[in-house]
């Protein structure tokens, strides 16, 4: 079975009232980032899986999960 990370950082943002733009200033990150992020397209460091955790007030395992496919 093949392993990939999910994230919620899109529903967390949202949930939060945070632009793209907020999120990366608040992160140290591009805006672009943030987009690829949230597309599934680019899987953080631990050090920013942990800045976005404490920026969103969450732990960890609950913005990004492994799933597993076919």
């Amino acid at each position: 079975m093949e392993e990939y990370i999910t994230n919620s950082v899109y529903a967390l943002r949202t949930k939060k009232g945070m632009t793209q733009e907020e999120l990366a200033v608040q992160a140290g990150i591009t805006r672009q980032t943030v987009i690829s992020i949230e597309k599934g397209n680019y899987t953080p460091s631990v050090l920013l899986a942990l800045k976005l955790a404490f920026i969103f007030k969450v732990p960890v395992e609950d913005i990004f999960r492994i799933s597993y496919g076919k």
